[in-house]
C-alpha cells in the first residue's frame, strides 16, 4: 500500500528527545504514519517507544550507517509518494504539513522543500541548520536565508516568502520519494552532514526545484548527535563539502576551483590553530587526505550524473561572490545584504 506522507525518523540513542517531542509529532500530523529508523541503538530507545506508542512503525537498521546510509535503509522499505524526513530534535507545530503539501501540488517542478527553522530554545532565532533555506557560493561554502556563518539573525517575518533556493536542510525535508530515488538517495560515502546538499544540488541538475515555504515552521534543537565543537563535526562538513562541489559544480576550471578551496580551507585550518583549536586544524587536513583518497569514486559519480538524460547545470540561487570574503572581510553578517 502507498501511503501519501510518511513521516520518518532516523533515531540513534536519542531517547530523550524522543520523550520530549513524539507526542507533539503525533498530535500535530493527523494520520500520517510515522516511522522510527533506528540505528543500532545502545540505549532504550527502542523499547522505550515499543512500549509507549505502540502505533508508531519501527525500522532496525542493521548497523549504524550514519544518516546517509541509515536513511536509504530505511527508505527503501516505505512506499509513499512524500518522504518527511525529520530529526529526533525536531519540535514541530500546528499545520507544519499542509502547507509544503499544498506547495508540491502547485508545483509539479519542485522536489523538495524545507520548513522555516527556528531555534529551540530562542525561537525568535534562526537556527544554525536550515533557517530560511539554504544557498551556497559560487565556491560550494553553505549558507541560509537568516544565517550567515554563525550570525543568526532574529525572525522579524523578513524571509516568511516562499521561494526556490539551492538547498533544503536535512534536519526536517519533505522530498518526493520517486525523485529521492531517481538520484539515488543520499551519497552513503558521506556517512554524515552535507548529504542532504549534495541530493539537492543532484536534483537540481537534472532540473527540478527546491523551495522553502516558511508558513509551516518547526523548532530545532541542533547537535544533537554531533556537537559543533567535536572535531568529527569539522572532519565530515569539509571533506563533504569538497566532495559535493567537486562532484557537482560545472567543469568549466575545476582544477583551479579545487585549487582555490584548498587555499581558503587551508586558510581556515590556520585561523583554528590560531585560537588553539589544534583539534579541529588537524580534522581539517585529514579531511583533505579523505577527499583526495576519494577522489576516483567522486570523478566516476560526477560522470555518472552528467550522462544523466536531463542533466543541466543549475546556477539558480548560487551566490555569484565568495561568502568568506563578504562575511569576514566585507562585513556582510545579513542574507539580505549580500547583492545576487
Amino acid at each position: 500500500m502507498l501511503d501519501n506522507i510518511a513521516i520518518v525518523i532516523l533515531n540513534w540513542n536519542g531517547k530523550d528527545f524522543l520523550e520530549k517531542f513524539i507526542p507533539t509529532l503525533i498530535k500535530f500530523s493527523g494520520n500520517n504514519p510515522i516511522y522510527i529508523a533506528d540505528n543500532l541503538s545502545s540505549d532504550d530507545s527502542v523499547s522505550f517507544l515499543e512500549k509507549n506508542y505502540p502505533s508508531i512503525i519501527i525500522i532496525k537498521n542493521k548497523e549504524n550507517g550514519g544518516f546517509a546510509k541509515g536513511y536509504n535503509d530505511a527508505l527503501k522499505q516505505i512506499k509513499a509518494k512524500y518522504y518527511v524526513l525529520a530529526n529526533s530534535d525536531i519540535e514541530v507545530t500546528e499545520n507544519w504539513i499542509n502547507p509544503i503539501i499544498n506547495l508540491f501540488e502547485r508545483d509539479s517542478n519542485i522536489a523538495a522543500i524545507q520548513p522555516k527553522i527556528l531555534n529551540y530554545y530562542d525561537k525568535q532565532i534562526f537556527e544554525y541548520a536550515g533557517a530560511a533555506g539554504g544557498y551556497i557560493d559560487k565556491y560550494g561554502y553553505p549558507f541560509c536565508r537568516g544565517r550567515l556563518f554563525n550570525t543568526l539573525e532574529t525572525d522579524k517575518l523578513q524571509y516568511n516568502n516562499a521561494q526556490e533556493v539551492f538547498w533544503a536542510t536535512g534536519a526536517c525535508l519533505f522530498i518526493k520519494a520517486d525523485l529521492f530515488w531517481e538520484v539515488n538517495g543520499f551519497d552513503e560515502d558521506y556517512f554524515a552532514h552535507m548529504e542532504e546538499i549534495d541530493l539537492c544540488w543532484r536534483l537540481k541538475n537534472i532540473g527540478y526545484k527546491i523551495f522553502v515555504e516558511p508558513q509551516s515552521m518547526v523548532y530545532h534543537v541542533g547537535g544533537g548527535t554531533l556537537n559543533k565543537t567535536n572535531p568529527r563535526k569539522t572532519f565530515l562538513n569539509f571533506r563533504n563539502n569538497l566532495i559535493t562541489y567537486h562532484k557537482n559544480t560545472d567543469g568549466n576550471f575545476l582544477f583551479f576551483k579545487i585549487l582555490f578551496r584548498v587555499i581558503l580551507d587551508g586558510v581556515a585550518g590556520i585561523k583554528f590553530l590560531l585560537e588553539g583549536n589544534y583539534k579541529h586544524c588537524i580534522a581539517v587536513i585529514k579531511a583533505h587526505f579523505a577527499y583526495y583518497k576519494l577522489l576516483p569514486s567522486t570523478t566516476k559519480k560526477r560522470k555518472v550524473l552528467q550522462q544523466h538524460k536531463a542533466f543541466q547545470q543549475s546556477s539558480i540561487a548560487i551566490y555569484p561572490k565568495n561568502i568568506i570574503i563578504d562575511y569576514f572581510i566585507k562585513g556582510t553578517k545579513k542574507f539580505s545584504d549580500l547583492k545576487f
